[in-house]
C-alpha cells in the first residue's frame, strides 16, 4: 500500500456507508459487579464446558478498573465464582499451544498521587487454567493494544502499537518469534510498524488477531481521529497481513457507533466510540461482533464475516 492509498476516518467512513448490510445487535447484561459498568469486552471463548468473556469493570467517574472472567446464565453475565480479577484495563484473550494467554493495561500512578495516572504498561499472563495464570511478560510503557497470535507454523506473531518518534499518535507493529519464551520488552520496541495505514493525525491500533486458512492473520482493529472540538472517534476495522512478508490489505470500517442506540457515556467527549472487543467467525458467512460502546456499555452485533474476503 502506498502513503497516496492511505486513507482517513472520512474516506472509509464513506466507503463503509455506501454498502449498507443487515445487522443484529444485542446489549449485554451484566449482573454482580454493583453499580460499576462494564465494557471493552473480549469475545466469549469456550472453557470447561462454558462461554466466558473478560469484561472491563470501572466506576463511571473512574479510570481505575478491574478485569472480571463473566459466564453466562440466562443471558445475565455475572463474575466467574472464585475467580482472581486483575486491576487492569482493556482485556484481551489468545490460546498459544493450546495455552491460555490473557493481557490488559495496568496503569501507573504518581509517586505522591495515587489518583494521577502517569503512564501504563501491558500486562500478560497464561496458564492451562483459568485459576492458574501466571505473569510471564509486560509491555515498553505507554504501549497499549499488543496483541499475540499462533501462526500457522507454530510461531508467534505480535501486534505492537508505538507512538511517539516511531509512531506517532499510534501506528501498529508486527513482528514474529520462534516462541513465547522469546517474548521480551525488547521483542515490542523492535517490531516493524506497518507503515501508511493512518494518515498523521489519526491512529489505530490492533484487538485480536485471527488465523486465516490460507496462513494469513485477520486483524481486528480500530482507527479513530479527534474532531475540531476535541471529541474522540472510534471504528471497528479489520485488515490481513502476510506473516511472511508483512505485505497487508488496506483497512476497511467494519461497525461504527450509530450501529447501537443511543446510551449513556463516560464522558460527552467519547460518546462516538466503540472498541473492538472481539470476534467469533460463523459458518453461515456471518460474524458476531463484540465491542465497548462510549466507554460505559458492552454490545454484541452480528455482521457479514469481514475476513472472508482475504481467504479466496
Amino acid at each position: 500500500m502506498t502513503k497516496e492509498m492511505t486513507k482517513t476516518c472520512k474516506q472509509l467512513l464513506d466507503t463503509f456507508y455506501a454498502s449498507p448490510r443487515t445487522t443484529n445487535v444485542e446489549k449485554l447484561v451484566f449482573s454482580g459487579v454493583g453499580s460499576r459498568d462494564v465494557y471493552n469486552i473480549t469475545a466469549p471463548f469456550p472453557y470447561d464446558g462454558e462461554e466466558v468473556i473478560l469484561g472491563r469493570v470501572e466506576e463511571r467517574n473512574s479510570e481505575f478498573s478491574q478485569v472480571f472472567f463473566f459466564t453466562c446464565q440466562n443471558e445475565v453475565w455475572s463474575p466467574r465464582i472464585h475467580t482472581h480479577t486483575y486491576n487492569l484495563q482493556d482485556p484481551c484473550v489468545s490460546i498459544i499451544k493450546g495455552e491460555l494467554i490473557i493481557g490488559g493495561v495496568e496503569v501507573i500512578t504518581a509517586a505522591d498521587n495515587p489518583l494521577n495516572i502517569v503512564s501504563w504498561v501491558t500486562q500478560f499472563y497464561r496458564g492451562f487454567q483459568i485459576d492458574s495464570l501466571c505473569h510471564f511478560s509486560s509491555g515498553p510503557g505507554t504501549m497499549k493494544d499488543i496483541r499475540l497470535i499462533e501462526l500457522t507454523d507454530g510461531r508467534v506473531g505480535i501486534f505492537t502499537r508505538p507512538q511517539g518518534t516511531r509512531g506517532g499518535r499510534g501506528q501498529i507493529g508486527f513482528t514474529v518469534i520462534d516462541s513465547l519464551d522469546e517474548l521480551d520488552e525488547q521483542t515490542f520496541m523492535d517490531a516493524e510498524v506497518l507503515r501508511d495505514q493512518f494518515v498523521p493525525e489519526e491512529w489505530g491500533g490492533a484487538n485480536e488477531a485471527h488465523l486465516l486458512k490460507n496462513g494469513h492473520v485477520g486483524v481486528l482493529g480500530h482507527i479513530a481521529c479527534f474532531d475540531e472540538l476535541g471529541s474522540k472517534h472510534y471504528y471497528s476495522m479489520v485488515f490481513s497481513i502476510n506473516p511472511d512478508t508483512c505485505e497487508k490489505t488496506p483497512i476497511k470500517i467494519i461497525a461504527v457507533r450509530g450501529d447501537f442506540p443511543r446510551g449513556p457515556g463516560k464522558r460527552p467527549d467519547l460518546e462516538d466510540v466503540i472498541f473492538s472487543g472481539g470476534i467469533i467467525r460463523c459458518s453461515n458467512g456471518r460474524a458476531i461482533l463484540s465491542v465497548g460502546v462510549s466507554d460505559a456499555e458492552a454490545y454484541q452485533i452480528e455482521i457479514p464475516d469481514p475476513f472472508i474476503e482475504y481467504e479466496w
